[in-house]
């Protein structure tokens, strides 16, 4: 009976960290992600078969887990900072056909793991590649030469992406007069900025 109402607890505790935090936790999109998935995991998984463990106690764990992934979650939305060394940023690993090898071992990978992620995209020559991207849950994006229209994420959550304006040919300077002209003076005030075909789209918070 006592382990019926410990994963009883633990499959609630687990709907409610995932509705509060956000559907992100879903698929994660970043190793922390991955992280708080695990140990939450671990944490009911464990104290399940844990006699020794009453049910106050378990009640107690989850409570200061869930307040602890809150608290990431808070920190990752208002800091750029702190979203940045713990995710980490998206990695250039080819641009204009040519592969940063330097960029590649950073990224702890081989060259036999940049060839397969690039099978596993349909793709047998880097030659073929505009640019690719290492994402922060270890995916690979690619942009062939030959695809004449990809969005561009210029400003993320307030932060320009100067990687990203080295690969259409702009610079900083540029992106702040434009949006200038377009009425937007506050680049912190853009939740998500794309360059398509010329063009700026913007979404403000």
């Amino acid at each position: 009976m006592l382990d019926i109402v410990k994963l009883t607890m633990g499959l609630l505790s687990l709907v409610l960290v995932i509705n509060i935090s956000g559907k992100g936790n879903l698929a994660p999109s970043s190793a922390m992600d991955q992280v708080l998935n695990y140990v939450l995991g671990g944490i009911v998984g464990g104290v399940i078969y844990n006699p020794g463990i009453s049910v106050l106690q378990y009640f107690i764990i989850l409570m200061i887990w869930t307040i602890i992934v809150l608290l990431l979650k808070w920190l990752k939305t208002n800091s750029i900072m702190f979203k940045s060394i713990i995710d980490g940023q998206p990695v250039i690993l080819i641009k204009k056909g040519e592969l940063d090898v330097e960029a590649c071992r950073r990224a702890g990978l081989t060259a036999n793991d940049i060839a397969f992620k690039l099978r596993t995209n349909g793709i047998y020559s880097i030659k073929k590649v505009k640019r690719a991207v290492l994402e922060q849950n270890g995916q690979l994006i690619v942009v062939l030469q030959d695809e004449e229209n990809p969005k561009y994420p210029i400003i993320t959550d307030g932060t320009v992406q100067t990687n990203i304006l080295e690969v259409i040919d702009k610079d900083t300077e540029w992106l702040e007069t434009t949006l200038k002209e377009m009425g937007y003076d506050n680049i912190s005030d853009i939740f998500l900025a794309e360059y398509d075909n010329g063009k700026i789209n913007v979404v403000t918070y």
